[in-house]
C-alpha cells in the first residue's frame, strides 16, 4: 500500500504540468472535487457503504477535507499555476514530515494528550534528516531559478505545507475508523464548497482537449479515488511521523517520472537523492525492536 500510494501521490504533479495549461487552478479543482464526488456516490450506492453516525464525526471529516483538499491542493496548483517549478513546489510540501516530527515531540515534551504514545525516536529524527537531504539534493538546481519565487507562488507552498500538515494530525487524532468511501465523499464536498466561491474569481476560460480531460481523468480516478483513499487508509492505520515521511519519497518519483514522460535529465545529484530518501524513509518506518523482558 505504501509504494502504492508513493506512485500515485507523485503523478499530481505530472498532471498539473499536463492539465493547468488548459484551465484556471481553482476551477479545475472545482471540476476535480465534483467528478471525484459522484464517481463516490455512484461507488456507495452500489456497495451500500456505511455513513458516520455521529454528526461530530460529519464535522471533523469537513474540517480534515478542507485543509487536506481545499488547502493543501489549492495552494500547490495556484503556486504551479502562477509559475513555481514542479520540482520546488514538491520540495517545499516536502517537508512536511520534518514539521509533524517537531509537532509531535513538542506535544510529547509538553505532555499533551495528543501525542500519547508518539514519540519521535532518535533513529527516526536521523531518518527525517537523511530525507530533507534527499530532497535537497534532487531538487536543489531548482533554486537557481529566481522567478519560481514571489510572494505569492512562495506564500501559496508554504500555507499548502501548514494545510496538509494540520490536516494529517487533525484527521489521525480526531477522526475515527469510517469507510473510506463515504469520509472521502464528506471531505470532497467540504472542499469543493471551500473552493468554489473563490473559483468564480477566475476569469481564464478552459480548453477542452485532450489533454485536459486526460489530466482530469486522472486526477478525478488515480489521485482522488486512488490517491486520497490510499492516504486516509494509512493515517488511521499507522503513525503520523511514519506516514508523513513517505512523502519525502514523492519529489525524486516525480523528478524520475518527469524523466520518463517529458526527457527532463535526471542527474547524479537525483539518483543519490532517492537512494538517501529511500534510506530515510525505512528508517522512519521500520518497526522497533522489542525490548527484552
Amino acid at each position: 500500500m505504501p509504494a502504492v500510494f508513493v506512485l500515485i501521490w507523485s503523478t499530481g504533479f505530472i498532471v498539473a504540468k499536463f492539465g493547468l495549461p488548459y484551465a484556471p487552478p481553482l476551477t479545475f479543482l472545482v471540476l476535480r472535487y465534483a467528478f471525484s464526488i459522484a464517481c463516490f456516490l455512484i461507488w456507495i450506492g452500489f456497495s451500500r457503504a456505511r455513513w458516520p453516525r455521529a454528526r461530530q464525526q460529519w464535522l471533523h471529516l469537513a474540517l480534515s477535507g478542507v485543509l487536506m483538499h481545499a488547502g493543501y491542493l489549492g495552494g500547490v496548483w495556484v503556486a504551479v499555476k502562477s509559475g513555481m517549478g514542479s520540482g520546488l513546489a514538491a520540495l517545499i510540501v516536502g517537508l512536511q514530515p520534518v514539521l509533524t516530527a517537531l509537532w509531535l515531540s513538542w506535544a510529547s515534551a509538553s505532555g499533551s494528550s495528543t501525542a500519547t504514545k508518539t514519540q519521535v525516536t532518535p533513529r527516526q529524527w536521523a531518518g527525517l534528516a537523511l530525507g530533507l537531504g534527499g530532497l535537497l539534493l534532487v531538487v536543489a538546481r531548482k533554486f537557481g531559478s529566481g522567478s519560481e519565487v514571489t510572494a505569492l507562488t512562495l506564500g501559496c507552498t508554504v500555507f499548502a505545507l501548514g494545510c496538509i500538515t494540520v490536516g494529517t494530525l487533525y484527521q489521525k487524532h480526531f477522526v475515527q475508523p469510517t469507510d473510506v468511501r463515504t469520509a472521502n465523499a464528506i471531505q470532497l464536498a467540504a472542499a469543493l464548497l471551500v473552493t468554489l466561491p473563490f473559483s468564480f474569481l477566475e476569469t481564464e476560460a478552459i480548453v477542452w482537449n485532450a489533454e485536459f480531460i486526460g489530466a482530469m481523468a486522472w486526477a478525478v480516478l488515480a489521485l482522488t479515488l486512488g490517491g486520497s483513499s490510499l492516504l486516509y487508509l494509512l493515517i488511521q492505520r499507522g503513525a503520523a511521523t511514519a506516514v508523513t515521511s513517505l512523502l519525502y519519497l514523492v519529489p525524486p518519483t516525480t523528478a524520475v517520472m518527469a524523466w520518463l514522460l517529458f526527457g527532463e535529465a535526471i542527474t547524479l545529484a537525483t539518483v543519490a537523492g532517492t537512494a538517501l530518501t529511500a534510506l530515510g524513509v525505512s528508517l522512519v518506518v521500520r518497526p522497533a525492536k522489542p525490548q527484552a523482558a
